[in-house]
């Protein structure tokens, strides 16, 4: 993961300042849901063009109550960079990396066709910043989100099964299926 930036505790700083500020104006709009509004509230300050529009229903309560605890408890910022994509966006995402990198193979490394991709079923997120990823990964398992791929430490899925099996990145999955299904009698 990279280094944190310099201005990254600032705006930890900030948006944690804000949603206190918020927090009374949260309590009369949202009994009992006071924390969470006002964290939503800033953290759209901080992320103004993320979208959890597409999410199910489950991953995105699972999501808000995670980011809520890591703001609230820890004074940790996460962001969604991506969550729901339609098919149509994931095959356009798929083409450009089949065609950046030059094989199908190379490509599944970083970016799965629509009918694999959790993103399409709406239980992905890619998180940002860094900091925010690494809280996730140590206590997303309480929500039931959960890193899945070595070679991307932004990208967590809803698991309320409890933890699946990390693979080195998005196409493992299948290939070890495929490598499974060869060595069956």
């Amino acid at each position: 993961m990279s280094e944190e930036r310099r201005r990254d505790p600032v705006y930890r700083a900030v948006t944690r300042a804000v949603a206190y500020l918020l927090s009374p104006v949260a309590c009369l709009v949202a009994p009992g849901r006071a924390r969470r509004t006002a964290c939503r509230w800033a953290l759209s300050l901080r992320f103004p063009a993320e979208d959890l529009d597409g999410l199910q229903p489950a991953a995105r309560e699972a999501f808000e109550a995670a980011r809520t605890r890591a703001l609230w408890r820890h004074g940790e910022l996460i962001g969604l960079t991506s969550g729901y994509r339609t098919a149509a966006r994931q095959a356009s995402l798929y083409a450009e990396e089949v065609r950046r990198s030059g094989s199908v193979a190379a490509a599944r490394r970083w970016v799965l066709p629509p009918g694999e991709s959790r993103h399409v079923a709406g239980t992905a997120m890619d998180v940002r910043p860094t900091e925010g990823a690494l809280w996730l990964e140590r206590h997303g398992w309480r929500h039931g989100l959960y890193r899945m791929y070595d070679n991307e430490w932004w990208h967590f899925e809803h698991c309320p099964d409890g933890p699946p099996a990390r693979l080195p990145h998005p196409g493992a999955g299948s290939a070890i299926d495929a490598d499974r299904s060869r060595s069956r009698p």
